[in-house]
This record gives C-alpha cells, sequence and structure tokens, in this order.
C-alpha cells in the first residue's frame, strides 16, 4: 500500500502594506496529525493566530521564506510574493507531492506539482494553516521593526498605509524596510532617502 500523498498548503501575508517584508508559509500535516478550528488568518483573532500557530508548530511541517522590501522594489511585488512562496516549499524539511497554493497563480519555479485555489485560505485546511502562520510570522518582525525604527507605529499597524503611518512618513520620512516603490511613498519620498 502507498503512502498518502504530501499535500503543502502555501499562502503569504504582507502583500498590500507599505513597509516590511511579504512572507510566506507552505505547511504539510503528517496525515495522522490534523489541527482544529483552523480559518483564514484575517478572520481569526490575534490570539487565537497566535494559539493555532503553535499547534500548527507542533503537528506540522512547516517552511517560511521571506522577500524583503528592496527585493519587492526591486522585482514588483507579484513577483516577490512568488519567490517567498518557493522558498517556503524549499524550507519545508520534506518534500511534498503537491502543493495549494491561495489565489489565482502557481510560483513557475516549484519543485512539485501547484493547483492555485482562490479563497483557498479559508476553505483547505493546509492553506488555513500557512496563512495562519504567515501572519503570525510576518506581524513578529514587525514588532521587532517597531523597536528598531520607532516612530511609525509598526507593532500596531504592521506596515499597512493607517493615516497614523501615513503622517509618521510625512513626518520624519521612510525607513529602510519601506518600499520606496509602494504610493504613497513614491510620491511623497522623491528625493528623500531612508533614514
Amino acid at each position: 500500500m502507498n503512502p498518502p500523498a504530501l499535500i503543502a498548503g502555501i499562502d503569504e501575508a504582507g502583500r498590500g502594506p507599505l513597509a516590511g517584508p511579504v512572507v510566506a508559509a507552505a505547511v504539510i500535516f503528517h496525515p495522522r496529525r490534523r489541527v482544529q478550528g483552523l480559518d483564514d488568518s484575517k478572520r481569526l483573532s490575534e490570539r487565537a493566530r497566535t494559539i493555532l500557530a503553535a499547534r500548527i508548530r507542533q503537528k506540522a511541517w512547516v517552511g517560511i521564506g521571506i522577500a524583503e522590501p528592496e527585493e519587492i522594489d526591486r522585482r514588483n511585488i507579484l513577483h516577490a510574493t512568488m519567490i517567498a512562496m518557493c522558498r517556503a516549499l524549499w524550507a519545508l524539511p520534506v518534500r511534498p507531492d503537491r502543493a495549494l497554493i491561495d489565489g489565482n497563480r502557481v510560483p513557475a519555479r516549484l519543485d512539485c506539482d501547484g493547483e492555485a485555489i482562490v479563497g483557498g485560505d479559508a476553505s483547505v485546511p493546509e492553506i488555513s494553516a500557512a496563512s495562519i502562520i504567515a501572519k503570525t510570522a510576518r506581524d513578529a518582525l514587525m514588532q521587532r521593526a517597531d523597536t528598531r525604527w520607532p516612530g511609525y507605529g509598526f507593532a500596531a499597524h504592521k506596515g499597512y498605509g493607517t493615516a497614523t503611518h501615513l503622517a509618521a512618513l510625512a513626518e520624519i520620512g521612510p525607513c529602510p524596510i519601506h518600499r520606496l516603490s509602494f504610493a504613497p511613498i513614491a510620491q511623497r519620498a522623491l528625493g528623500l532617502t531612508p533614514r
């Protein structure tokens, strides 16, 4: 009898923010070890995400892939996201037979069969788990960024373009983790260099 196929779920967090990396996660569940209560990370509270992320890391194989802001500026957010997804898959300690990716695109450089599933983060457990891991991993990075570059409020808004963040940008300009190619930074920061 053949062993069951290993399915990796892949999702990302951080495509839309003005600052910080895009973070992707790949998750493979052992066929006999599942986690209950999974959902799209955006529909869960921060506390629920934290609890579930710990359970996922205990019961599944996890890989994380990151594309930094300079890479996002150089390649654009779509290509950087695809690269982060491939890096997450390559970081897994085991090779999956197939990857299920949230969204409508399959990264070109995957080293296994892949299928894009729109809304997969809410309907496919492996993708839901990847969504939770990517979100909690990125949030942790932005918490640390808040300590390194105070004044922007990264711990609160995680780099998204809130009124507080935009006001800080207008007052002190961009820092090294800002995506200089993203409007409104590109419009506001013409001639500025990261502090």
